[in-house]
This record gives structure tokens, C-alpha cells and sequence, in this order.
């Protein structure tokens, strides 16, 4: 590890810091609307994940060294004080990590829609997209669309995708993110590493009604593992639940926060 590779990241608002962790193919933009609703009493860190946006790339993503990232990150900040999580998906995952591997500097934790486990299958129409992308260049983002729309037929997973690609001065698109690192690593990121601590803060796990992200058969290793988890389930809110009922999302998010006996101002 380089020591300038640190993660991009974003720093918005003022008070306890909460640092929010986008999902798989994602990026930092995909909380934006999240980080505009805490901003008057928060300060938000909005993250790459490595090999995401315009974060560093690198061959390996453990879930161990993605919360390293975060902690280094953290560091560089110069913020002490533990942080207040939330995740989404991917970012849940890396979010818990944190919390179980270092405890001591996280508050709190939200979760989005996904649980502690291991998923069989998955994104394989975008893996598939992703692995068979053109070698000539694309001059839009309606070409991406188009040629994306033979493998993806959600155009809302095709904005995210899209959402990471960006005009070089050559004047064609190309990846942000790095596909190859995401591929090559997509078995160990639709797992999760066996814990024998837990993180005892407050915890928040909200699940999409209409996803299977978080099922019954999960409720054992999220007790075992955060005995003090909450869960909310949002109705009529699939996967996206911050993108499908971001009024409620952040609702819940917003009274959570409430509820912590954080101090008045955190961060650098």
C-alpha cells in the first residue's frame, strides 16, 4: 500500500461526523441525497471505496483492508472521536467490518439492506455487461445506455453504472471505477469474514420490504454478531431503499441519530 493511497472523499456540514459508504459499482454520489439531509447537524464523510469513483485502484479488496482504508482515512482526518456508520449494500458490509474490527471508533451503525453473510449468485447481468465492454471507446452516455441495455434491462442499475463513467480529454468515456479489481474480487465481496467479537453499540439495520437482501435465516448471526440491532423494514422499497423512499430512509436515519448521546462537534 502506497501511503497516498487514501480514498477520495467529501466533506460536507458541521457537528458529530457520520460517514456514509456507497454499494458495489457505486459511488459516493450514490448518498448524496443522504449527506443533504444531515448537513445542518452533521458533518458527513461521503467515500470511494477502493476501485470505485476516484478512489485508488488495487488487485485486492478484503473486507479487513476496506476498513483499514476507512480507518487510515479517518486518520488523516484527524477524527479521533467514534464516527456514526452507514452503509448500503457493499458499504453495509464494509461498514460492519469496521465496527466489529475496530470497535473502539465507531458510535453507532446503519446498515442498508444487507446482512453479515455470504449470497450465492448476484449482479450477473452486470458482471456479464462489465466483463464484455467494448474495446472502442464510447462517445455518450446514451451509447453506454444503449449498449448496456443488452445485458442490463434495469435503467436504474444502468444510471448507477453509467453514473461511473467519465469523459477523458480525448473527449470518450471511460471507467472510474475498475472493473477488472471488482470482477476478479466478486467472490470474496459477496461474502463475509468470520467474526469472534462483537460491536455492541446501537445499531440500525434497515431492509427493503421488497428485497431478500435480509431474511429470516440472517436474524441469528446479526444478533450474534450486533446484539444491539434494531430493524425497520421500509415498505415498498426494494434494494435502492434510500433511492425508493428517501423521505422515510432518512427519516428513520434522522431519528436514529437523534436518539445517540453523541457529543456536540466532532471532526478535523
Amino acid at each position: 500500500m502506497k501511503s497516498q493511497d487514501i480514498l477520495h472523499y467529501r466533506l460536507a456540514g458541521q457537528g458529530p461526523v457520520v460517514v456514509l459508504v456507497h454499494g458495489l459499482f457505486g459511488n459516493m454520489d450514490n448518498l448524496a441525497s443522504v449527506s443533504r439531509s444531515l448537513v445542518d447537524n452533521y458533518q458527513t464523510l461521503s467515500v470511494d471505496l477502493r476501485n470505485h469513483g476516484r478512489s485508488f485502484h488495487a488487485d485486492t479488496m478484503s473486507f479487513a483492508l476496506m476498513a483499514e482504508d476507512l480507518l487510515r482515512l479517518l486518520d488523516q482526518l484527524d477524527i479521533t472521536r467514534p464516527v456514526v456508520l452507514v452503509g448500503h449494500s457493499l458499504g453495509g458490509k464494509v461498514s460492519m467490518q469496521l465496527a466489529l474490527q475496530a470497535p473502539e471508533r465507531v458510535r453507532a451503525l446503519v446498515v442498508g439492506d444487507i446482512a453479515p453473510a455470504t449470497y450465492t449468485g448476484g449482479h450477473e447481468d452486470v458482471r456479464e455487461a462489465l466483463a464484455a465492454w467494448p474495446a472502442s471507446p464510447m462517445a455518450s452516455r446514451q451509447e453506454a445506455d444503449s449498449w448496456l441495455a443488452g445485458f442490463v434491462s434495469a435503467p436504474g442499475v444502468r444510471q448507477l453504472l453509467i453514473k461511473s463513467l467519465e469523459r477523458l480529454p480525448e473527449g470518450h468515456l471511460a471507467w472510474r471505477m475498475n472493473p477488472r479489481a471488482l470482477l476478479d474480487n466478486y467472490d470474496t465481496l459477496r461474502g463475509f469474514p468470520a467474526h469472534q467479537g462483537r460491536f455492541t453499540g446501537p445499531t440500525l439495520f434497515l431492509k427493503g420490504a421488497d428485497s431478500d437482501y435480509i431474511g429470516p435465516e440472517h436474524k441469528a448471526v446479526i444478533n450474534s454478531l450486533f446484539p444491539e440491532a434494531q430493524l425497520r423494514i421500509l415498505v415498498d422499497a426494494g434494494h435502492w431503499l434510500h433511492a425508493d423512499k428517501p423521505e422515510l430512509f432518512q427519516r428513520l436515519l434522522q431519528r436514529f441519530l437523534g436518539e445517540l448521546s453523541v457529543p456536540e462537534k466532532t471532526g478535523p
